[in-house]
């Protein structure tokens, strides 16, 4: 019966953290911004491996 009881404890106890960790995730998602992109554009153009900063349709053509 006592192990019974000390499971059921467990149990609750994983998922009250699980709920705090399920709100903490909405909390900050929506601090976040919801991925909002920012308007201004960077000051300088920069890559990511062979990826740049703006659209390949918007890059200077040669």
């Amino acid at each position: 019966m006592t192990m019974s009881l000390a499971m059921g404890v467990l149990l609750i106890l994983l998922g009250l953290a699980a709920l705090a960790a399920a709100a903490g995730t909405v909390v900050l998602v929506i601090r976040d911004g919801l991925g909002r992109i920012p308007l201004e554009p960077p000051a300088q153009d920069w890559t990511a491996g062979t990826l740049p900063s703006r659209p390949y349709s918007t890059l200077r053509r040669i």
